[in-house]
């Protein structure tokens, strides 16, 4: 028998995801050793092109959230909308705790343990990731692209899911080191990101709040994935 989760069990882990989520990406941007890989990739392209990140951060969730509709093979506007609207408030709940962690001083701190904090801060988004896919309500369109690519392609492997996530980003960044000869937002948090957060969600998945099943439909018919 399939168990399904009730709506304010899945609620409860969309907000406590979206919340973490932002909290350990702030993490990681203040502490300055490495950003995860999608938004390290935004990092490089503002500087090539001279655009705020927050507007190429906007555009990469915009083409996710396309690239969904083309994986599912149908046209859904709920989790369009949805998406959409997770970036923006994803976008307010980080700038809100960089503020708060610059305020606290911990780009100041001494390298090892900013790069403690910035492995510490990915931990935290893929445990936060862990929790919103299973809700399944509404998510950043990258985690749906993952969640997508898990359940529909790839036999419910989040670690194959990831790396291939990664791609993109990775040649992305590829194309800017090569025309600008510079890379930014890349050290050791984003090679534990790159290394690690699949390894990470899928064992979130076992040991945080384990009864949060994946109430994700892999069925025309409305069956879900557990």
């Amino acid at each position: 028998m399939v168990i399904k989760n009730t709506f304010k069990q899945r609620l409860i882990g969309l907000i406590s995801g979206l919340i973490l989520n932002a909290f350990g990406n702030a993490l990681t941007i203040s502490a300055n050793m490495g950003s995860a890989v999608w938004t390290a990739s935004a990092v490089n392209y503002s500087r090539w092109f001279n655009i705020n990140v927050g507007a190429i951060l906007f555009i990469i969730g915009f083409l996710n959230t396309v690239t969904n509709q083309i994986l599912i093979k149908r046209w859904d506007w709920p989790r369009f909308v949805g998406e959409i609207g997770y970036v923006c408030f994803f976008s307010y709940f980080v700038n809100l705790f960089v503020n708060l962690f610059d305020s606290a001083g911990i780009g100041n701190l001494p390298i090892i343990v900013r790069a403690i904090l910035s492995c510490l801060g990915i931990i935290f988004f893929c445990t936060a990731i862990s929790l919103y896919q299973r809700a399944n309500i509404l998510m950043h369109p990258n985690d749906d692209t993952t969640n997508i690519l898990r359940f529909f392609y790839l036999r419910k492997s989040a670690v194959a899911a990831q790396l291939i996530d990664f791609i993109p980003p990775i040649v992305a960044m590829m194309i800017s080191f090569a025309v600008t000869q510079n890379l930014f937002a890349v050290n050791i948090g984003t090679f534990f990101s790159i290394i690690c957060n699949g390894l990470i969600i899928q064992t979130a998945d076992k040991y945080v709040w384990p009864r949060l099943k994946h109430n994700f439909r892999t069925k025309k018919r409305g069956s879900m994935a557990h």
